[in-house]
């Protein structure tokens, strides 16, 4: 009777051990790649940017000349990466890049 109680006991925790909590990594927006990044420079045209970063995740219908490239990493373990790349056209030409990279934010 002891045996199978605790035959049953050992089951029944095995089975719980793999019960635990599991969390998808999500990633959301645009992938910034460093190295398309790098290769933006002032004065580029919109198409050439598009084809260096693709289209951007945002565009401002009221302010047509800021692009913004945001992508979000979700970790399984509740923490996130954040990146930001916004561009900033005058007409057709890029005219300046800010860059918001490899921010860390942790859930508590």
């Amino acid at each position: 009777m002891m045996q199978k109680l605790l035959t049953s006991f050992m089951f029944c925790a095995t089975l719980l051990m793999g019960c635990s909590a599991h969390k998808l990594e999500i990633q959301q927006g645009n992938v910034i790649d460093p190295e398309a990044a790098a290769q933006l420079q002032v004065g580029m045209t919109k198409k050439q940017v598009i084809f260096i970063m693709g289209t951007p995740l945002l565009t401002d219908p009221f302010h047509q000349n800021r692009w913004d490239y945001i992508y979000r990493l979700s970790k399984s373990d509740h923490s996130e990466e954040n990146e930001r790349l916004t561009l900033f056209f005058d007409g057709d030409a890029l005219d300046r890049i800010e860059e918001i990279a490899d921010v860390e934010l942790t859930d508590k």
